[in-house]
């Protein structure tokens, strides 16, 4: 069982900070929680909703309808209201029907704690009532998350919720909520993964400008830099962001920089540089829709072609894209350790739902493991580009025994610039035999589903989660579906890929963005043939419901 839960309003209003209650509140009364963000590009205004989907079961992506509209605007009950579920509910200042439940959320504040500002503690009471919930859960996670704010702030906070839920009770409505287990649960969002995995493997320079939504990743680095001895930089532009990484990289220093499409554009000729000198730089790329500025604040699959192709000459990469909030944390570690093994650029390509979303995991271990760097102490007689079997020459640093040379043009096995011939075919094939060991350690992808399933749901990066449940409301229905989840994207693992594709009847591929990318990927890997597609690229993520609705009406037909 799960309910949906919409918090809407405008930007400025609160409508994270009502949703963010009820996320660690239900967490800390041991239910799976989903949380997940639909935003403007602006900074006050506009209308914003924040979805808390919450069950007593794991949860995998976000639902179209919702069961309880709270909502802090006129605006926002008017648009949304059509969203509900059949038998939902809209909490409001005004009522406008016989199934809205008035609580007039500043006045509330005012009243029970002496500030409108508290009007979202007043929500989370009225849903905690509105769910049948005994507000003293709510009222104990109160506690705990304003421990450091004094006893006046705690008090405060908890009349306030007890207010929204009386206020709520005197109504007599309800909408049962799922039962927890009453062991809390850990909340982590995909951005705060990324840089758990990043800094426990043995970060040491991050380094981004600005720019949604990878944005979260520089300040979670940022506030937790001094506790993992990491230097984090807010550079003045994005060139000058993976120039940075590229020179930390070059002392033997575990870089990573962090953008989305438009930065990442900045960036292409510093990745060349990296893939040049065969420095080990992480980027990090969060998607959102294009071209040029698109829509800053919605998601979208859009950047796969561009990564892979990124940088003028040939040069090896890898690309990870994770498709949950567990494996944000794993693949970042992977990332790095991978760079290091192979001297190359390697990307973490994820996209904003997936760095925004919230959800109760299994905890994260936090603990330092740093990766191997795989660095040599070197020798008089070192030589930075060695041509050896595999490409991967050793690697010192400089400041050792080894004078390490390095050269943006083309250069021989001592790192000096060279036009000879010879010598370029051989660094390009030394460079390019990287892609061998790459492609033999390249992830499987993972099943999920019944063997011989009648339909294959194929689903990259953040499409998992829905795809999954997809395949389950199939299922439900007396249907037959699995899904095929690439987190490794580039170079693919095609004999494993080729393993479970090849029964498959019917083929469908799940991907955030209008042409198919990734599909076409896997037609050059000669792993798929002419196969039908369901494709979003309006700007928000893909929903499990969503997905069922069109390979139902799809048929035998392209979806």
């Amino acid at each position: 069982m799960d309910i949906n839960i919409r918090v809407a309003g405008e930007a400025g209003q609160g409508v994270k900070t009502t949703g963010s209650l009820l996320v660690g509140a239900f967490a800390h009364m041991g239910l799976h929680v989903l949380a997940s963000q639909s935003y403007m590009s602006r900074i006050r205004g506009g209308l914003n909703w924040f979805d808390v989907r919450v069950g007593d079961r794991e949860l995998f992506g976000g639902r179209e309808s919702a069961d309880l509209l709270v909502a802090l605007t006129k605006i926002a009950a008017e648009v949304l209201r059509g969203q509900l579920a059949p038998g939902g509910r809209c909490v409001l200042d005004s009522p406008a029907g016989p199934a809205d439940i008035p609580v007039a959320f500043e006045q509330a504040a005012r009243e029970a704690g002496g500030s409108a500002l508290m009007a979202n503690t007043v929500a989370a009471g009225a849903v905690f009532a509105v769910l049948g919930y005994a507000v003293v859960g709510l009222c104990a996670y109160l506690r705990e998350q304003f421990a450091g704010k004094g006893q006046e702030i705690i008090d405060k906070n908890i009349s306030c919720a007890r207010r929204g839920a009386e206020l709520v009770g005197r109504q007599g409505a309800c909408i049962p909520g799922p039962v927890g287990s009453g062991v809390p649960k850990t909340v982590c969002s995909g951005a705060d993964a990324v840089a758990i995995g990043a800094a426990t493997a043995g970060l040491r320079f991050y380094t981004a400008y600005p720019m949604t939504p990878s944005t979260a990743v520089l300040t979670y680095l940022a506030q937790h830099a001094e506790s993992y001895g990491m230097v984090v930089e807010q550079a003045e532009d994005e060139i000058a962001a993976i120039n940075m990484a590229c020179g930390a990289a070059y002392a033997g220093v575990p870089a990573m920089t962090g953008t989305s499409g438009g930065g990442f554009a900045l960036m292409v000729e510093g990745v060349s540089l990296a893939g040049m000198l065969e420095l080990p730089v992480v980027i990090l790329v969060g998607q959102r829709p294009g071209p040029a500025t698109g829509m800053p604040t919605r998601t979208a699959q859009q950047d796969l072609r561009f990564i892979l192709h990124a940088g003028h000459g040939e040069f090896p990469r890898a690309i990870f894209a994770p498709g949950t909030i567990s494996q944000a944390y794993e693949l970042t570690r992977r990332a790095m350790e991978t760079a290091h093994r192979y001297q190359t650029p390697v990307f973490i390509l994820t996209d904003q739902f997936l760095m925004d979303l919230e959800a109760t995991v299994a905890a994260l271990d936090g603990q330092a493991r740093p990766i191997d760097r795989c660095i040599v102490t070197g020798s008089p007689d070192y030589a930075r580009y060695a041509l050896v079997e595999g490409g991967v020459s050793p690697r010192a640093v400089p400041g050792g025994e080894s004078f390490v040379v390095v050269d943006s043009d083309e250069h021989g096995q001592d790192g000096h610039l060279s036009e000879d011939l010879a010598v370029r075919i051989a660094q390009q094939d030394k460079r390019m035999a990287k892609l061998g060991g790459l492609t033999a350690e390249a992830m499987a992808p993972e099943y999920y589903g019944p063997d011989g399933a009648e339909t294959l749901l194929v689903a990259w990066g953040s499409t998992f989660g829905p795809a999954r449940e997809a395949a389950d409301i199939v299922a439900d229905k007396g249907g037959s579906a699995a899904v095929l989840h690439f987190a490794q994207v580039w170079p693919l693992n095609v004999p494993a890929a080729r393993q479970r594709i090849a029964g498959a009847r019917r083929i469908v591929c799940v991907e955030g963005n209008q042409t198919a990318q990734f599909a076409s990927l896997l037609r050059e890997a000669g792993l798929i043939g002419d196969c039908e597609h369901i494709l979003r690229y309006d700007g928000m993520p893909f929903t499990g419901q969503e997905i069922a609705a069109r390979l139902e009406r799809a048929g035998g037909r392209r979806a």
